[in-house]
């Protein structure tokens, strides 16, 4: 099992201490082996998608715990294949990317229409396939940050997709049209039977205000994920929270000062229950992305994601360039790392 107390360092006493008393445990409903019977079957998801959910549930090392550790590989689009497989080229064939999940002990791999299309009949009995439908492409020059549809539901349906994933910029000029597109999209994946999965993030250049990215604010990012669970996201992926008040400070939209003063606090756990109370208090799965490779710290800052979303009432992570851009012996330690923080039940819910 990895040490994690060790790579946590001097956070190690406050990330595995804390206690959340703004909104506490027990008004979360928390992950766990019955979460579908205890919370998913209260509302009206046709029996299909529970049952696929229960298989992104049982797969991988994670199995039967409750929690989630998927791998998602749709940065050939969003960053460039360039960008993204150059570190390390093998990555470029996608049946290398579904290979690292398995090892790597996922509950499933996300990743592009053509990437699982490639190797379905290979694969798709082996390990759940989450199919992301759309992108933000980067090869229009200027640059214009847009999610555009590059598959259709039904596409994903035929090939053996257990759960979709899409993308909405909340906040962007275009995200309307993008809730109109992924709430018709998430409708037909829950009639055919599939989990849905929304990347809940933010984009707008307002966000930056005075020398502050409040891209990943706790307020901004909590109503991203309101919205998502809104448009009925069995899973909300989001960025972890790393500041908050931005409602407050750039001066929009509406909020409340208890949510600064009596709800959140400054700690990353307090920041990060605020984003599982947006998912309906956890009744939408909350997984938070592992970020950009970071070199050397990302073992520790991989596991120190983990646990804050383990100890706020998360679902689990979804971690991408962390783990592909390194030989693939490093890529599944890092993976299990991550989950071994799940799997410890010395790492409870503050």
């Amino acid at each position: 099992m990895t040490d994690i107390a060790q790579l946590l360092g001097d956070e190690t006493e406050s990330l595995l201490t804390h206690e959340c008393r703004g909104i506490p445990a027990a008004s979360i409903h928390l992950p766990g082996p019955d979460f579908i019977d205890r919370v998913m079957t209260h509302g009206d998801r046709p029996p299909n998608v529970l049952r696929n959910m229960q298989a992104l549930f049982d797969n991988g090392r994670l199995g039967g715990t409750g929690y989630l550790s998927i791998l998602p590989v749709d940065q050939g689009i969003e960053h460039s294949a360039g960008a993204s497989f150059a570190p390390n080229p093998i990555y470029f064939d996608p049946a290398n990317i579904v290979e690292l999940a398995i090892e790597g002990g996922c509950n499933a791999v996300a990743s592009t229409l053509g990437g699982l299309a490639s190797v379905a009949r290979r694969y798709a009995h082996r390990i759940p396939m989450l199919l992301k439908l759309n992108h933000n492409e980067t090869l229009t020059h200027p640059a214009v940050y847009d999610q555009t549809p590059f598959a259709q539901v039904e596409q994903a349906f035929e090939m053996g997709c257990v759960a979709v994933g899409a993308t909405i910029y909340f906040g962007s000029p275009e995200s309307r049209r993008q809730i109109t597109e992924i709430s018709e999209a998430f409708e037909r994946a829950h009639q055919l039977g599939m989990v849905t999965v929304l990347w809940a993030y933010l984009r707008n250049p307002a966000f930056k205000h005075e020398g502050r990215d409040y891209h990943t604010a706790a307020d901004l990012t909590g109503q991203a994920i309101h919205l998502a669970a809104t448009l009925k996201a069995d899973i909300v992926k989001q960025k972890m929270a790393e500041t908050n008040a931005g409602y407050r400070d750039i001066g929009f939209g509406h909020t409340h000062g208890k949510v600064y003063d009596e709800l959140t606090t400054e700690h990353p756990i307090d920041l990060a229950r605020y984003q599982v109370a947006s998912c309906y208090m956890g009744r939408a799965g909350l997984i938070n992305s592992g970020g950009a490779s970071g070199g050397e710290s990302d073992l520790a800052q991989a596991v120190r994601t983990a646990v804050i979303n383990k100890r706020a009432g998360g679902m689990g992570l979804i971690s991408g360039r962390k783990a592909f851009q390194k030989p693939m012996a490093e890529g599944v330690e890092l993976l299990n790392a991550i989950q071994d923080v799940y799997l410890d039940d010395a790492v409870t819910i503050a």
